[in-house]
């Protein structure tokens, strides 16, 4: 469970959490279209976070740059679970 706390701890640019899901409305919804995505959890610059996503043909730091955000509240707490301060951390 992430919290606020751990949040503050990390280096800033961190990628603290990564996984792969099936673009679909059970996984991680894209576009729907069957394909395994990979994301990434990462730590902004002032203990903010977001996840992106993307193809999993993409690396990890391609997808970090240039991945997209996930921006559904029930997926983002699926894939990184975390308390209610952490959560408003979260940089839609």
């Amino acid at each position: 469970m992430l919290t606020i706390e751990q949040l503050k701890a990390m280096p800033p640019d961190t990628i603290f959490a990564t996984g792969t899901a099936i673009d679909n409305k059970d996984g991680l919804f894209m576009l729907n279209t069957g394909s395994e995505l990979r994301w990434a959890a990462v730590r902004g610059g002032i203990y903010d976070w977001t996840i992106y996503c993307h193809l999993a043909t993409n690396s990890i730091e391609w997808i970090r740059r240039q991945g997209d955000k996930v921006c559904d509240k029930d997926t983002i707490t699926r894939l990184v679970p975390c308390d209610e301060e952490a959560f408003k951390m979260y940089r839609y």
